[in-house]
């Protein structure tokens, strides 16, 4: 019997008087919002206007404080939780980028520094990763430190994962425009070795948690290894999708894993790539969610089993989505809301 595609339960909404462009949710704690005013007419002089922080309570969206923040609203963003009872927050000011600590007690500021220009960052306890076309680096959470930076002539660099001591990095190569993930150890920078190799025409998104590396591919049949490549089409694998066709999947493999290991499992997704509405994935305590529009698909990220799907109303007008422990949070442009989900 088909599963019926419920409503998540909303725990509370809260409408906003400027914009919102960032949020940031972990496991225990407030709460972040990232915000600004738009000027008139939605000019202004410089890359980046001021922005400001507000810390909402989890369980009800109270707000505890907001504060102006010296990161603004332009290109890059990234914000989460540090481990001295912080918030930290990545992005561009009008002097450059920046990333800066402010107390969760009331929004003050801590500790500031300059940092490279970036498009995507992502915030854990000991480190910061960001990510721009031409490197990837490292900042140490704490004392705002550039801890590495990561480059390799000939590679670009699009979104980041880690789980543990190592960090995925989806790269193209510069002569053939193919995709891959290459790892990096956490704490040094170093190489370590290839997840994928770069024969994806695209690889649209990327989901990492402790239990697994989940890839939203453009073409299923360049991500399995040969043995199991052959047994899918001997089992009738994409026999409705004509010979040479490029399929959208998603292909799991254990964050310890190699080039060339066999994948933890994979779906071919209906329709050719660039025939679906926009799709995105995150993980979170084993758990991948799926993005489609305004409806979200839970799986068990080690085995791929669906354990439930729920319409998620305005997810599909998200400016950002958050998971973390039984909690979703969406922020449209002038509205942030908690829904419910199974931890």
């Amino acid at each position: 019997m088909a599963s019926t595609t419920r409503t998540a339960r909303r725990r509370w909404t809260r409408e906003l008087t400027g914009e919102v462009d960032g949020i940031a949710l972990d496991a225990s704690g407030p709460v972040l919002l990232h915000g600004y005013d738009p000027p008139a007419g939605g000019r202004w002089i410089d890359s980046a206007i001021p922005g400001r922080l507000s810390a909402l309570e989890r369980g009800t969206g109270e707000a505890r404080w907001t504060s102006p923040c010296e990161v603004g609203y332009g290109r890059g963003f990234g914000a989460g939780l540090g481990r001295d009872n912080d918030a930290v927050v990545l992005g561009p000011s009008t002097h450059g980028h920046r990333i800066v600590r402010m107390s969760l007690d009331n929004g003050e500021l801590v500790a500031a520094s300059d940092i490279k220009t970036f498009d995507e960052a992502l915030v854990f306890g000991d480190l910061c990763l960001t990510a721009s076309a031409r490197h990837v680096s490292a900042i140490e959470t704490g004392s705002l430190r550039e801890l590495w930076t990561y480059t390799r002539e000939g590679e670009r660099y699009h979104h980041l994962g880690r789980s543990g001591r190592r960090v995925f990095v989806v790269f193209s190569q510069e002569s053939s425009r193919r995709k891959g993930v290459l790892c990096l150890d956490a704490q040094s920078g170093a190489f370590d070795g290839l997840l994928l190799a770069p024969n994806q025409r695209a690889i649209h998104d990327l989901a990492v948690d402790e239990r697994g590396a989940v890839l939203l591919c453009s073409d299923l049949e360049n991500a399995l290894p040969r043995e199991i490549l052959i047994d899918y089409l001997v089992q009738g694998g994409d026999d409705e999708s004509g010979q040479g066709a490029v399929r959208l999947a998603l292909v799991a493999l254990e964050p310890t894993a190699a080039e060339g290991d066999a994948p933890l499992w994979f779906e071919s997704l209906a329709g050719e790539d660039g025939d679906l509405p926009e799709i995105s994935v995150s993980a979170d305590s084993g758990k991948l969610y799926i993005v489609r529009g305004a409806l979200l698909e839970v799986r068990d990220a080690l085995t791929g089993r669906l354990l439930g799907d729920w319409a998620v109303p305005g997810l599909d007008e998200r400016v950002a989505w958050r998971v973390a422990e039984g909690a979703g949070l969406l922020a449209e442009e002038t509205r942030v809301s908690v829904f419910e989900l199974p931890a």
